[in-house]
């Protein structure tokens, strides 16, 4: 016999498990379906251990050129296990404390590997056997998976994605190509580089961070140039031979000769591919998209009826906090709450008013970005005046020596209403919250200039890119 459900939820990370805490918030029975740990890749192998590395790494970075403050140390070194061992202490302590919310709000966790059947039963395969569940309604929430290019050597030791890359203890990095220019090969490619390693990203768009304002991405490979990290775009890695240690074949799109980069280990990080494997029965027909993604209507709901999917496997921008976002706006919908987010663009007088997610890379600086940027404002015929602060002019940078980097501010240019922001600098993911909530709520030039910001912060740049915007 089939346990029953209000809302059983395949897939345990950011979107899953959100999604359980909400709906027993509106009184439900859930079970949440995961094959792995609870907290997905995001929690065990994705955001949380990346950013735990990415602050060991930066310590050590710091520690370096720690004479040039006053002090001073006979000897600098790393250990990468017990790097390794806070980044797991960090994880199991974030998982923990989800553990804690799941037995508290009487969430269900059942370990296995789901299958949806007919009339929206859930099928689980575990150690133990063989359950079915039977659910009022099925959220899929089981995101994504490293995509391998095919090409020849891929399969040689030592040809590794972020997943196996995290999960290592010994060191062997002490030359490392990534293969892709995003937000995961940027990150790895800053904490290698702070640990003294020789690094090279390889990408085969025109600039890094694909998708982004073209300007961040420059300005980004200038900062990791200047820091000793050999970046080629327009190029892709054709081959990878076991020669002496791992040898690339990089071509590039000018049709200039192939450069041959040497490597002790090679990242694959070229994207990820929605999650799908095993989960849809012979007997359900759930509609796809061209792309591999499901296909969903406005209010996430797949081609079967009391069906809904988020997060990595139909979102295209694939971020921790648009699937969390998307599972609170399903689980809203389904209890006939109303909805406390918005996720469609919505008409507001005469203009659009769009969904506002930020970007946020932790590189160093750190880059964070959230609404329009000039060029997509003027593709939508938006009219639009930008404010600039290079960050070189900053109290708070000159302290710290992070001059590097610049606040832009777009704001729409009749009513001076923020539209967008771009920052490449110290603190740019923490502050790009104001910006958010800025644009979220309307807010002109004028309005963000009445609130002081404290002498000295990085965020004073705020308000000198709102004057120079003004100054047209």
């Amino acid at each position: 016999m089939a346990a029953n459900y209000d809302l059983v939820i395949i897939g345990a990370g950011p979107g899953g498990y959100t999604a359980a805490l909400k709906a027993t918030g509106f009184g439900m029975k859930v079970a949440v379906i995961d094959k792995d740990r609870l907290g997905g890749v995001c929690v065990n192998r994705g955001c949380i251990p990346t950013k735990a590395l990415l602050y060991a790494s930066s310590i050590f970075e710091t520690m370096q050129k720690c004479d040039e403050f006053g002090v001073y140390t006979d000897f600098i070194s790393f250990d990468y296990k017990k790097m390794q061992d806070y980044k797991k202490r960090s994880v199991r302590q974030y998982r923990g404390e989800i553990e804690k919310l799941f037995e508290k709000n009487g969430v269900d966790f059942i370990k296995g590997t789901a299958t949806i059947r007919r009339n929206k039963t859930v099928e689980v395969v575990h150690d133990g056997g063989r359950d079915f569940l039977q659910a009022e309604h099925v959220i899929i929430a089981t995101g994504a998976s490293p995509m391998t290019p095919d090409i020849p050597g891929i399969d040689l030791p030592g040809v590794i994605n972020s997943d196996r890359l995290l999960s290592a203890q010994t060191w062997n990095y002490d030359r490392v190509v990534i293969m892709g220019g995003g937000v995961i090969g940027v990150e790895f490619a800053t904490i290698f580089q702070a640990l003294c390693s020789k690094v090279v990203i390889v990408e085969k768009g025109p600039h890094l961070l694909g998708p982004m304002d073209e300007e961040v991405g420059l300005a980004l490979e200038r900062k990791l140039k200047k820091k000793g990290i050999s970046v080629y775009c327009n190029s892709t890695v054709e081959e990878i031979r076991d020669e002496d240690g791992l040898t690339c074949l990089v071509k590039h799109a000018d049709g200039s000769e192939t450069t041959v980069l040497k490597a002790t280990q090679v990242l694959t990080a070229v994207g990820r591919a929605p999650h799908l494997d095993g989960l849809i029965g012979e007997d359900v027909n759930l509609d796809m998209e061209e792309d591999g993604h499901l296909k969903i209507n406005g209010d996430f709901q797949t081609s079967e009826p009391g069906v809904y999917a988020i997060g990595d496997v139909v979102a295209r921008t694939q971020l921790a906090h648009v699937a969390m976002a998307q599972a609170t706006y399903v689980v809203e919908n389904i209890a006939g709450r109303p909805h406390s987010i918005r996720l469609e663009a919505v008409p507001n007088g005469m203009f659009v008013s769009l969904p506002i997610v930020p970007s946020c890379i932790y590189t160093n600086p750190e880059i964070a970005t959230v609404g329009l940027t000039a060029q997509s404002a003027n593709a939508l015929g938006l009219k639009v005046r930008c404010g600039v602060y290079a960050m070189e002019e900053n109290g708070k940078s000159i302290i710290s020596r992070e001059e590097d980097g610049f606040i832009r501010l777009v704001f729409e240019a009749y009513s001076n209403t923020i539209v967008g922001a771009q920052m490449v600098c110290p603190r740019a993911t923490d502050m790009i919250g104001e910006m958010a909530t800025a644009i979220a709520n309307g807010l002109t030039a004028q309005q963000l200039s009445v609130a002081m910001r404290a002498h000295p912060t990085y965020s004073e740049g705020i308000k000198e890119a709102i004057e120079d915007a003004m100054k047209f």
